[in-house]
């Protein structure tokens, strides 16, 4: 009988899968390293194992050495103290509707533990029951406490532009941590995590000696699953995979690397799967995108739309890291909560010029966040669109058929209807090139076809180029002027140029487009 593994997906505490012999990725070493300091605060997209991680560090605190038997914290730790601990979860306190129903839940969460230590009975805040609750088990026990807060940021997320709940909320948040600072004497190790990194508006305001690991080379991997991790402790789950797509190990290795794989977070580090996607595959037994069954979060969108973010410039940003691991308070456009959310991930880094790349992680993220954009945008239900349009455009593509693929294409875009709001700029937009190479940004992500706008190269930019596996498609758009004119650019500038050794056929497509109909007009293919 086939030995059958059991995946964690959904179960997020330490204790749970070591006793219930879930599959899980030794992180115990980095576990240890982060204990000798004192304040840590870690930022890491949703689902990519921080609830975990502070489960981790709960275990550990709590002295229980029986659940890290066989792990490599056993060659590392020597004496399992024991410490009591505090360690809230705010992800339940999101989306209050007023500042007494958060004071409430904060409440809420604080009184399990005031039934262990009792409570100052002129404690009535949340930041005072937490004073007393330090104060009472540092004293009942004699042993300095752990606080552990997981998902910090919940509560001001979907406030972040709302004059009339946000002062109430900083408020709350900020008087709920200030313990943390003035308890410093009775408090061993405080573990901070969240998705965003606020500072006047909440932690980073009231403690000065915070140490953030976010981006530190040493703790890249401290969530995630590595190359390494992948090709050793997953083996036999990718075996079992390629089993079931009936193609080689090394085939499914790829595929999963493409689909789940591509997230740096320092400028060093290795590259990380999305633990939880890789997960739910194994699981179900199933390539697909699976961060994104809870759809794109709200509060991003509201970011995006906000900041007007131009979604076409999401490959391959050039910013220093001031541009995207900024306050989130402070922010000017959606970078940083583009960067902090897994959207876009650290690519590379030019440690001369302190440049950072940013890109889209992987074809999961890059599926998923295109699909929850094109109701936004466009009005149209990504689902629709796929049934139809998108396999038959993207069967011509792949064929070489350029006729077949730009008579979808020109039907597609004359059949947009545009939600309500976007459709009152469309007669600023449509004389753009902008405007189309944004639709085709669109488009091309929402089929998993690897596409890029403004690409630079010794000529120029270059309007769009389109890599598929055997095929570079080399784009030249225009609004006014002809197609003729846009192929001839194409080749006076040497586009086409730095694709030819790629070991792929290249093919120039010159595109005009119709200013009054907004589709295609005519195009030309050299």
């Amino acid at each position: 009988m086939e030995n059958v593994r059991r995946y964690p997906v959904g179960i997020q505490t330490f204790s749970e899968i070591r006793k219930g012999g879930y599959l899980y990725i030794d992180k115990t070493d980095l576990v240890w390293e982060a204990a000798r300091m004192k304040y840590v605060f870690l930022s890491r997209p949703r689902r990519f194992g921080k609830s975990l991680l502070t489960t981790t560090f709960d275990s550990y605190f709590k002295g229980q050495k029986e659940l890290f038997e066989g792990l490599k914290i056993m060659d590392l730790e020597k004496e399992w103290n024991s410490y009591p601990v505090i360690h809230l979860d705010l992800s339940m306190a999101r989306s209050k509707a007023s500042g007494s129903a958060l004071e409430r839940t904060l409440l809420f969460l604080l009184a399990p533990l005031t039934e262990i230590y009792g409570c100052d009975e002129k404690a009535v805040t949340p930041g005072e029951v937490l004073t007393s609750l330090i104060r009472r088990a540092y004293s009942q026990t004699g042993k300095q406490v752990v606080v552990i807060i997981d998902e910090y940021d919940a509560p001001l997320l979907d406030v972040l532009h709302e004059d009339a709940l946000l002062p109430e909320f900083r408020r709350i948040m900020q008087e709920l941590y200030q313990p943390l600072k003035a308890s410093e004497a009775m408090i061993r190790f405080c573990f901070i995590t969240g998705i965003t990194k606020f500072s006047q508006l909440s932690i980073f305001s009231t403690i000065n000696n915070l140490t953030l690991i976010s981006m530190d080379s040493k703790y890249a991997a401290i969530c995630g699953i590595t190359e390494q991790e992948f090709e050793t402790d997953m083996a036999p789950d990718i075996a079992m995979l390629a089993k079931e797509y009936e193609c080689t190990p090394d085939e499914m290795r790829l595929k999963l690397k493409e689909q789940y794989d591509g997230y740096r977070f320092a400028d060093v580090s290795p590259d990380i799967y999305n633990p939880f996607s890789l997960m739910k595959c194994f699981q179900q037994r199933k390539v697909s995108n699976y961060w994104f069954e809870s759809g794109t979060p709200s509060f991003l969108i509201r970011q995006m739309r906000h900041f007007r973010t131009n979604i076409t410039e999401m490959d391959k940003i050039e910013v220093s890291a001031s541009a995207f691991d900024r306050p989130t308070e402070a922010m000017t456009n959606a970078l940083p909560l583009l960067y902090q959310s897994g959207y876009l991930t650290i690519k590379d880094y030019d440690k001369f010029g302190q440049i950072y790349t940013l890109s889209i992680p992987n074809n999961e993220v890059r599926i998923g966040f295109t699909e929850g954009l094109l109701p936004i945008y466009t009005g149209m239900e990504s689902s629709d669109v796929q049934v139809g349009f998108a396999l038959r455009f993207w069967r011509k593509l792949y064929a070489k058929d350029i006729d077949g693929a730009m008579q979808e294409l020109k039907a597609f875009l004359a059949g947009i209807p545009y939600v309500e709001g976007f459709q009152k700029k469309l007669a600023e937009v449509k004389n753009y090139e902008g405007f189309y190479e944004y639709s085709f940004w669109l488009i091309f992500n929402m089929l998993n076809i690897y596409a890029r706008t403004q690409v630079k190269c010794a000529g120029g930019r270059i309007d769009f180029v389109v890599w598929m596996r055997d095929t570079v498609y080399v784009f030249e758009l225009k609004v006014n002027g002809t197609a003729e004119e846009a192929l001839s650019q194409i080749d006076s500038k040497g586009y086409a140029l730095p694709f030819e050794t790629e070991g792929r056929d290249v093919v120039k497509v010159g595109v005009a487009f119709d200013r009054d109909t907004m589709t295609v007009g005519e195009y030309l293919v050299g």
